[in-house]
């Protein structure tokens, strides 16, 4: 994710960041552009005395209002489901701080706080792993036999969380906790499996592919044939007024595409690796003894 002062907004107008539409864009641009200048020099030069668009451009102010309530809430449900995702990993942040202290005063034996120590962060990188499909260092966390396991599982945050709820259960049997301590212990498990799950859902349900296909076909057709209701009274403006049309509309789309999967690399996609690290840091700091 892309860190920036947002009081600081005119310099940012001229910055070009390699996510910009515009490098995704242009060649696309040039595109348009040539075929709304012949479509411009056809019309100014065959059919314009034809008068057959001379009121096309009240109808194309209508189409373009339609097209920005579709654009508004196709950007709307791409911000919910970054947001969603990045208040998930709010939650988890807080989950396993408060696991981290539940096991640094339920127990002083240093095995069972050395292993949660581990297993705690190794989840939260099991999840990003999971939901970024990528090899992590999480590996080099797990001793011998864990690893072996890890590696034929095919839910790896599950995985690290049975192993977590086998050590409470033998802490259990052992008296080194007792039920009510076991509950609380089970309440933040469980949150991260919902945290999880509701990560998984975000991930594995796109945009409907028929809405999201029909509004590419809705853009297209309306910017490509622009032209025909502008060129009575802009010209060969009409190629700048169709470009930039093109640019706003699409850059829309893009982003929207971009932030409704929240969880990969992207310029603006969630800052996994930051949050993975700051939880690493906290959990290392309550559980390591003065």
């Amino acid at each position: 994710m892309i860190r920036y002062n947002p009081k600081i907004w005119f310099t940012q107008i001229f910055r070009i960041p390699k996510s910009d539409t515009l490098r995704v864009l242009y060649k696309e641009m040039i595109l348009l552009s040539l075929f709304t200048f012949g479509l411009t020099y056809v019309e100014l030069n065959y059919i314009k005395d034809l008068h057959l668009f001379k009121d096309a451009i009240a109808v194309y102010s209508l189409i373009g209002f339609v097209l920005s309530l579709l654009l508004v809430f196709r950007t709307n449900t791409a911000y919910e489901r970054w947001w969603e995702g990045r208040k998930k990993w709010g939650e988890l942040v807080n989950n396993t701080r408060t696991l981290a202290i539940k096991v640094s005063t339920s127990t002083n034996d240093k095995d069972d706080i050395d292993f949660f120590k581990r297993q705690i962060v190794n989840y939260v990188y099991a999840l990003k792993w999971h939901l970024r499909n990528e090899e992590e260092e999480l590996q080099t966390n797990l001793e011998e036999g864990e690893k072996e396991a890890f590696e034929l599982s095919a839910h790896k945050p599950s995985f690290i969380s049975k192993l977590m709820y086998a050590r409470l259960q033998v802490m259990l049997v052992e008296k080194k906790i007792d039920g009510n301590e076991f509950l609380a212990f089970d309440t933040n498990l469980n949150t991260f499996s919902n945290i999880t799950g509701a990560c998984e859902r975000i991930k594995s349900t796109p945009m409907p592919f028929s809405y999201n296909l029909f509004l590419k076909k809705f853009i297209f057709i309306y910017v490509t044939t622009l032209p025909l209701a502008f060129v009575s009274s802009f010209g060969y403006g009409t190629i700048l007024i169709g470009i930039f049309v093109f640019y706003v509309l699409v850059s829309m789309e893009l982003l929207a595409e971009e932030i409704e999967d929240p969880f990969g690399t992207d310029d603006n996609d969630l800052e996994l690796d930051q949050i993975c690290k700051n939880i690493s840091i906290s959990v290392e700091d309550i559980l390591t003894e003065d």
